[in-house]
């Protein structure tokens, strides 16, 4: 037996809902936007962050010693 939701499904306790039953697929599609917002966050606080540059010369001999 197969059924279809066509609208979230919610589950209540003591008159409060508590659950929401969705199809897997709205569910994906769901956490795969809270990924890409906090993807998207995290690239807004690294763009803000102060940056330090070297010349690649000054690395590459600090990389040689060591």
């Amino acid at each position: 037996m197969k059924a279809t939701l066509t609208e979230p499904e919610i589950v209540t306790r003591k008159g409060k809902p508590v659950s929401v039953i969705i199809p897997i697929k709205e569910y994906e599609e769901l956490l795969e936007r809270v990924e890409d917002a906090e993807d998207v966050a995290w690239l807004k606080r690294v763009r803000q962050a102060p940056r330090h540059y070297r010349p690649l010369e000054a690395y590459l001999a600090e990389r040689n010693r060591t």
